[in-house]
C-alpha cells in the first residue's frame, strides 16, 4: 500500500515544539486555565474541529466536528497515546483533517493512557461499551500494548506513528495483512533502500555514527541495529551513539559526538567519507542544534523528515517517511474500515512510496557536501543557501527580493 507524498506545513514549528513542548502552528483549542500539556491541534484542525475536556480526567479529550454541534456523530473513533509528543500533534490534525476532507461523520476520544494497564483496558471497555467503530493506537508504545492486550479484540485498531511492525515481531510479512483485527503502517522505510540513497551521497563511505536513544526500544531495534548490521556488511566501520537518559541528550551528545568525530579521523582524516544518521528518536532528534555544533564537516542525515527544517539548526538532508504523511496513509485505513470496504486485518503494512526528501543547502554548503541532482528532483521540501524554503510541499516558494 502507498500514498502520496505529503509533508509537513512548518518544519521550524515542529522542531520547536519538540524542544520546547509548544509552537506557533499548534493552538490549544481549550480556555488557557484548561490547556493540557499531552494534546494540540495544528490551526487547521482547531478550526474545524473542537476539544472538550472530560472533567475530571485532564487525560481524556472529546473531539467533535464543529459543523456538527449539537448532534451525536454516525460513529465514534478511539486514540490510545503513550505520552505527551509534537509527533503525535501532527498525526491526530493530519487524521482529522482527512476525516474532514473525506466527510466522515465521526467523532473522536483521545485517551492518555500512559502505559499504564488498568487505564488502557478501561478506555477499550469504554470503547466496547459505547459501540465505537475504530481504534488508532498512536505510537509505537500504544501500538505494541493494545497488541498485547487487543490482538483479536472486537473492534479494529489501526496503527499510527508507529515503526516497523515486521522488524518488531507484530507481523509475519509485508505481502498479507495480520489477520485479525490490527492494520498496521510503518514510520521506517526499508534499511536497504535507506542505505542505498546513504551509498549513494557517499560512495566510499568508511564511518557511520548512529545516533539513537537507548530507551526507544522501537528505534533500537528496527532502526539503530538493522542498520549497523547492513553497514558492517559492506565493511563500514559502525559507531553507534547511544543516548542512555533522555533527559540528559544534549549534556551526553556533546560528549558523544565529538569523540565519534575523533574516531572518524583516524581512518577518514579530512572526514569526507562519514556521516551521523539521527534515528526516529525524539530525545535525539531535537538536539540537532548540539549535535551540529560537534560534528565538525561530518554529514549529520536524518531518518526523521522533519528534521530538516530552516536555517541552522537542521540536518543537511532526510530521506525517510514523515509523520505527516504516515498519519494520512494510516487516516485512509481508517476510513475505509469504518466504511466497510476493508477489514482491518486484510490491509498490508502500510508504507509510504516513494519516501519523503529534505534538503538544506546551507548545511549542504557549509560542510562542503555535494548533493545528488536526483536527490534534489525528488525532494518535496528544499531550503536554499540562505537556509530559506524555496520548495514545500513539492511546490516552488516565491521569495520577494
Amino acid at each position: 500500500m502507498t500514498a502520496r507524498r505529503l509533508l509537513p506545513l512548518s518544519r521550524r514549528a515542529l522542531l520547536g515544539a519538540l524542544a520546547a513542548g509548544a509552537c506557533s502552528r499548534f493552538a490549544p483549542a481549550f480556555a488557557a486555565d484548561a490547556v493540557p500539556t499531552w494534546f494540540r491541534l495544528d490551526r487547521k484542525a482547531e478550526e474545524a474541529w473542537a476539544v472538550t475536556p472530560v472533567a475530571g480526567d485532564p487525560l481524556r479529550m472529546e473531539i467533535r466536528r464543529r459543523d456538527a454541534a449539537g448532534r451525536p456523530a454516525r460513529t465514534r473513533v478511539l486514540v490510545l497515546y503513550p505520552r505527551p509528543s509534537s509527533a503525535y500533534d501532527v498525526a491526530i490534525s493530519k487524521i482529522l483533517d482527512v476525516f474532514g476532507e473525506k466527510d466522515i461523520d465521526a467523532a473522536f476520544t483521545a485517551v492518555n493512557f500512559k502505559i499504564d494497564d488498568a487505564r488502557g483496558k478501561a478506555a477499550l471497555a469504554l470503547a466496547e461499551r459505547e459501540g465505537f467503530g475504530l481504534i488508532f493506537s498512536m505510537g509505537s508504545e500504544s501500538t505494541a500494548w493494545a497488541f498485547e492486550n487487543y490482538r483479536g479484540g472486537r473492534l479494529p485498531v489501526v496503527s499510527v506513528c508507529s515503526k516497523d511492525p515486521v522488524q518488531l515481531g507484530q507481523m509475519a510479512g509485508y505481502d498479507a495483512g495480520s489477520g485479525s483485527n490490527f492494520a498496521f503502517t510503518s514510520l521506517n522505510m526499508q534499511i536497504e533502500a535507506q542505505l542505498a540513497y546513504l551509498m549513494e551521497l557517499k560512495p566510499r563511505l568508511r564511518n557511520l555514527g548512529i545516533l539513537v536513544d537507548s530507551k526507544n526500544v522501537s528505534a533500537v531495534q528496527t532502526q539503530a541495529e538493522p542498520m549497523a548490521r547492513l553497514a558492517a556488511q559492506r565493511g563500514i566501520q559502525v559507531l553507534t551513539l547511544a543516548v542512555k537518559e533522555p533527559a540528559r541528550a544534549a549534556e551526553e551528545l556533546a560528549a558523544l559526538v565529538p569523540a565519534a568525530v575523533a574516531t572518524m579521523r583516524k581512518s577518514d582524516v579530512d572526514l569526507g567519507n562519514s556521516a551521523f544518521v539521527i534515528t526516529g528518536s525524539t530525545a535525539v532528534f531535537k538536539e540537532i542544534a548540539t549535535i551540529n555544533a560537534h560534528a565538525d564537516r561530518v554529514p549529520v542525515l536524518s531518518m526523521v523528515p522533519e528534521v530538516v527544517a530552516p536555517g541552522d539548526d537542521s540536518a543537511v538532508l532526510s530521506i525517510g517517511i514523515s509523520f505527516e504523511s504516515n498519519a494520512h496513509l494510516a487516516a485512509i485505513y481508517g476510513a475505509d474500515v469504518l466504511r466497510g470496504r476493508v477489514k482491518a486485518g486484510d490491509f498490508k503494512v502500510g508504507i509510504v512510496s516513494p519516501p519523503d526528501i529534505a534538503i538544506n543547502f546551507r548545511k549542504a554548503r557549509e560542510i562542503g557536501l555535494k548533493i545528488p541532482f536526483r536527490f534534489f528532483e525528488s525532494a518535496s521540501f528544499v531550503y536554499d543557501y540562505e537556509g530559506r524554503a524555496v520548495r514545500a510541499n513539492g511546490r516552488s516558494v516565491a521569495w520577494a527580493r
